[in-house]
């Protein structure tokens, strides 16, 4: 197939170098010159995706007219808080029915929808999936084994996706539940922001895995009140994800709790990790859901009040720790 991906980030060139090594004929766009020219000169992104090299059939660019013409699929790739202008400047060179598959992880802080509703708004006439799981670039770009799954309304879309992404080291499982991916991938980024914070505050091991428990009770309550199903929020892109995220070193959303639990601002924090940290993005949306469907979500309220209302982490920790006791299922009662 002809792939145009739409942003040269470390997940963007994690892509294509797989999908350059599918058989696929590859295009990258970026807005930024100097990045394209590094890329040009040297087939690898030296700052933010060292190491990957890419073959040399990939085509770089600026011009986004010349990158989208006559592809078979995109692939939207850049930072969840510039989807809707990407899409919005891509749109008139996107022919009607053509595949779209968002990769950024995130929900758009002025209207609250997920990210493929924006890539349809703007580009009404597109088939749109989504692909998410716990697949950090560092580890896609050098083809380490991975498991991802793709979500889309359609269920032969949704295997064309995964016939195209599908590899030896790169397995896609699909589903219907695009609300619920979508969901959990933005959310487990708030809750990885308090895994981190926690670790900057010298936690130990049973805080983390406390936060990584509670944090995906805390999006399924709110996945499912939008329409996502249990099931994902306990698969890849629920689960799998928010354990990759709170745990890995090449976590941005950790790292940058991590700073901020050092006592660190979040825009020092976002400075030091040089790269955009989604979870900062995602959070106050979050909370305004949480408020909007009436689900308690007392993480994501802490790390808002970490981020926004410089609160000491330290305080947040203790408030949650003394909240009001409670079942830890709702669902399950005594017997008389």
């Amino acid at each position: 197939m002809k792939i145009c991906v739409l942003g040269a980030g470390s997940w963007g060139i994690a892509l294509t170098n797989l999908l350059a090594k599918n058989g696929h004929e590859m295009t990258v766009w970026s807005i930024d010159p100097e990045e394209v020219a590094m890329l040009k000169a040297f087939s690898e992104h030296r700052t933010k995706l060292p190491g990957v090299i890419l073959p040399g059939t990939v085509e770089f660019m600026t011009d986004m007219e010349t990158a989208l013409k006559d592809k078979d699929m995109v692939i939207m790739a850049v930072p969840s808080p510039f989807v809707r202008s990407t899409a919005h400047a891509a749109a008139p060179y996107i022919p009607e029915n053509e595949i779209i598959v968002n990769v950024a992880k995130g929900i758009e802080e002025s209207t609250l929808k997920r990210l493929s509703e924006v890539i349809k708004e703007e580009i009404p006439t597109a088939q749109v999936a989504v692909l998410s799981g716990p697949s950090h670039a560092e580890e896609v770009g050098k083809l380490m084994p991975t498991t991802v799954v793709v979500g889309a309304d359609n269920k032969g879309l949704a295997k064309k996706v995964q016939d195209t992404f599908m590899a030896d080291t790169f397995r896609v499982y699909t589903s219907p539940d695009v609300v619920g991916i979508e969901l959990g991938g933005a959310l487990k980024n708030v809750i990885a922001l308090a895994a981190g914070i926690a670790d900057g505050l010298g936690c130990g091991d049973n805080t983390k895995a406390a936060l990584i428990t509670r944090g995906i009770h805390e999006m399924s309550a709110l996945g499912i009140a939008m329409g996502g199903k249990a099931e994902t929020f306990s698969g890849l892109s629920g689960t799998g994800d928010l354990i990759v995220t709170c745990a890995s070193q090449h976590s941005r959303n950790r790292k940058a709790g991590y700073l901020m639990g050092q006592g660190k601002t979040y825009q020092e924090a976002m400075d030091e990790v040089k790269m955009v940290v989604e979870g900062v993005y995602s959070a106050k949306a979050a909370l305004e859901l949480a408020l909007k469907y009436d689900i308690e979500m007392p993480i994501v309220e802490n790390v808002n009040r970490i981020l926004f209302e410089d609160y000491p982490a330290k305080d947040a920790l203790h408030d949650l720790l003394t909240r009001d006791r409670k079942k830890e299922a709702s669902s399950l009662t005594w017997r008389e």
